[in-house]
């Protein structure tokens, strides 16, 4: 039998290598699913910041954890260079394919003569539309970005809004009952959406405060199905899958979606998000790369 890599470069024989092919067709159904379903759901968000900040040719937009590029595309169609970070590669290719330019490690592709460790070029505008949320350093997320943000330029940050407001609330708690209970950090989407928890992050990284927004993110799908594989696209739910088994949480989010599920077949849940935005000063000094970090900004 030949010899197959799996997803960490390891060559492996015999069954371990059909495992990996099936995980790695997983994931890249898995980025298409968001691509084809999830992505799109966002866009009055990425429209939202774009309209209020001018996006145009006189823009440059670096969008950190930017998936398959939706919201670079839109950048781009208004004159904007564009340049996107993305860590799973599956998600890379994708927005490749679309003729994007995505880099997943930011020191090293983004650096002066694509250097390792040398510092990256600034933009005028650095966007973290999905990622926020999902990494396990957010802090560190708002510090990066604001040095890879020219004097004068900003940082776009997007979260949920007020859970109340949110009626994928109830879907998202499947993600957190169903994970390992002692999991070290576990997802908590709304954590940073009480009033000042962004701000505060965005005073500690030295960049000053230049107004926000919600806007309104209706997720809407036309069947069960394409609801489950949408929402399951986003990653949000691994953790769950991992402990409790990938069954479970596609049963218990189906469940979960039931009272979203119009007489037609559909599915819609109305959602708001929140969006920050936050200017660089002139004058402030750019930070180095801090402990050689490659990747995505805020990431281990």
């Amino acid at each position: 039998m030949a010899s197959t890599a799996t997803a960490n470069g390891v060559l492996t024989h015999g069954p371990a290598s059909s495992s990996g092919t099936t995980e790695r067709a997983r994931a890249r159904q898995r980025a298409r699913d968001w691509a084809e379903i999830q992505e799109r759901m966002l866009v009055p968000l990425y429209q939202a910041v774009y309209d209020r900040l001018e996006v145009g040719p006189a823009t440059s937009v670096l969008g950190l954890g930017c998936r398959s590029g939706l919201a670079l595309l839109l950048a781009m169609g208004r004159g904007a260079e564009v340049v996107g970070l993305e860590p799973e590669a599956e998600l890379r290719s994708l927005a490749q394919d679309r003729s994007l330019r995505v880099l997943g490690d930011i020191y090293r592709e983004l650096g002066p003569g694509g250097s390792a460790g040398a510092q990256p070029a600034a933009h005028s505008l650095v966007t973290a539309f999905e990622h926020l949320t999902c990494t396990a350093d957010p802090q560190a997320l708002v510090r990066d970005a604001a040095g890879l943000t020219v004097p004068g330029g900003h940082v776009a940050l997007a979260t949920w809004g007020p859970p109340e407001r949110c009626e994928s609330a109830t879907v998202l708690q499947v993600a957190r009952r169903l994970a390992d209970p002692l999991r070290r950090a576990p997802y908590a989407p709304f954590a940073l959406s009480a009033p000042g928890a962004v701000e505060r992050m965005v005073a500690r990284a030295g960049l000053r405060l230049g107004g926000g927004g919600l806007a309104l993110c209706p997720f809407a799908y036309p069947d069960l199905d394409t609801a489950v594989r949408g929402l399951l696209s986003t990653g949000v739910f691994d953790a769950a899958a991992e402990y409790s088994g990938a069954r479970q949480v596609e049963k218990e989010v189906t469940e979960a979606l039931h009272p979203y599920l119009r007489r037609d077949g559909s599915v819609r849940m109305r959602n708001v998000f929140r969006y920050t935005l936050a200017e660089r000063p002139h004058g402030t000094h750019r930070p180095q790369n801090p402990h050689g970090r490659r990747g995505v900004p805020g990431t281990a």
